[in-house]
């Protein structure tokens, strides 16, 4: 796919019409494309929208790109953000042009998202053993010499299967390692034989092709800085054992690749130790949840917590919901629950009401549960809380946030809505 097609491609989601699917929007917008709607330039409290309606800051989604962008780069780092957090082509776009090197994704279905906007560089930070999937990625790789993609293998049975699936191919598929965490953590190789083993399993192939080892430090068991540390230093002797055995010649570079998000600057701290090999070594990040950040989850662990001269990520969601029920004074529902917000790791969190254009902090006010619909906000007597009133709630962890959204408004400080971004989940 050339780089005028993928432009294409995105400015077709703004040509698709506003209706019924998309929750939170205004509904005398429906019939309008998304680009007209972003025309009116709305506003978010008097333009019409119906709670519940998430948002995303255009202010602080900047930032958090620009910042991750100067992370990386001040590191020395490539930067493949997880694309599985928010599955938003335009976010993906937004992120390359923030100097990322690709998109890291999870499982095919993602990758055929990423390819039908554009993305050239995929890295597939999983296992594939799927024939129908590999043969769709090998006839991608023959049909377009621009696009690149490199998956995990963490088995000998699951190298044979990929290789009887891409026999008759053109491309190899590029593939590493996969170093598990540690014992019981997820997937992944557990001991370094095992890993030569692997790669062994992957040479004596013509369909596959080592490119380096890869890992995901935040399966650690207890983690902590000390034991992440060594995990990562273990990764990169992998890398340099597999250099001085000869099983990356005839490449153009070694890839030595981990971090999510609440490890990161560790990760740029060992990376920076890698030695010199007989290639160039790119070094690969993969952190996501910094696109939106939250209030919760993240909030709580990411490095810039240990190292905040370096800088700090901003949540970018609210989700906006309206008082339906007050029927005690200790007692207030709001209309958004468990289809609306994100609740595996934290409940959502009250931060702000809106009365009559007037804004204040919610004093007094915290959730206690969901229910599908509802989220039950216990009340003390300092809250000024009115059937009516809209609540904004700050949400823990995006990718269980994103994923309830088919189309989000990004609203500016004032509440101008400048954009709408689309999920593919």
């Amino acid at each position: 796919m050339t780089a005028d097609t993928a432009a294409e491609s995105l400015a077709r989601l703004g040509a698709e019409r506003v209706d019924h699917r998309f929750k939170g929007l205004p509904p005398d917008a429906g019939g309008l494309t998304v680009a007209e709607l972003t025309g009116q330039r709305r506003n978010l409290f008097t333009g019409g929208f119906a709670t519940p309606v998430l948002a995303l800051s255009a202010e602080r989604l900047e930032h958090n790109l620009k910042l991750m962008e100067t992370y990386a780069a001040r590191h020395g780092l490539a930067f493949a953000p997880h694309g599985k957090t928010s599955m938003a082509p335009q976010l993906f776009q937004r992120q390359l042009e923030h100097g990322a090197w690709g998109i890291t994704l999870a499982v095919p279905h993602q990758v055929r998202v990423a390819r039908a906007f554009g993305t050239r560089r995929v890295f597939l930070a999983n296992e594939l053993v799927d024939a129908v999937a590999l043969r769709w990625i090998a006839a991608e790789l023959d049909a377009d010499p621009d696009f690149e993609l490199v998956c995990y293998a963490d088995s000998v049975r699951g190298v044979e299967l990929m290789d009887a699936a891409l026999r008759g191919t053109t491309r190899p598929v590029d593939v590493v390692v996969e170093l598990a965490a540690g014992e019981g953590a997820r997937t992944g190789v557990r001991t370094e034989a095992e890993c030569a083993a692997v790669a062994d399993a992957v040479a004596a192939t013509r369909t596959l092709r080592l490119v380096g080892v890869a890992g995901y430090e935040g399966e650690v068991p207890k983690a902590d800085t000390e034991r992440v540390t060594a995990w990562l230093r273990r990764l990169v002797a992998l890398a340099v054992d597999f250099d001085r055995a000869g099983r990356f010649a005839g490449l153009d570079g070694i890839i030595v690749s981990a971090g999510g998000s609440a490890w990161f600057d560790a990760v740029a701290e060992v990376f920076a130790e890698i030695p010199e090999l007989s290639l160039p070594v790119l070094k690969l990040l993969r952190s996501g949840a910094y696109v939106s950040h939250d209030d919760g989850h993240y909030r709580k662990l990411t490095p810039f917590n240990r190292v905040p001269e370096e800088g700090a990520l901003e949540p970018a969601f609210r989700l906006w919901t309206q008082v339906v029920s007050r029927p005690s004074a200790e007692q207030a529902f709001v209309n958004a629950g468990k289809r609306d917000a994100a609740y595996d790791l934290d409940l959502p969190f009250a931060q702000v009401i809106r009365r009559d254009g007037a804004e204040r902090p919610a004093t007094g006010v915290s959730v206690t549960a969901l229910s599908d619909q509802h989220a039950w906000l216990a009340t003390t007597p300092e809250a000024d809380l009115e059937v009516g009133d809209w609540v904004g709630l700050g949400l823990s962890h995006p990718c269980t946030s994103f994923d309830k959204w088919q189309l989000i408004p990004v609203a500016e400080a004032d509440g101008t809505v400048v954009d709408y971004v689309r999920t593919f989940f």
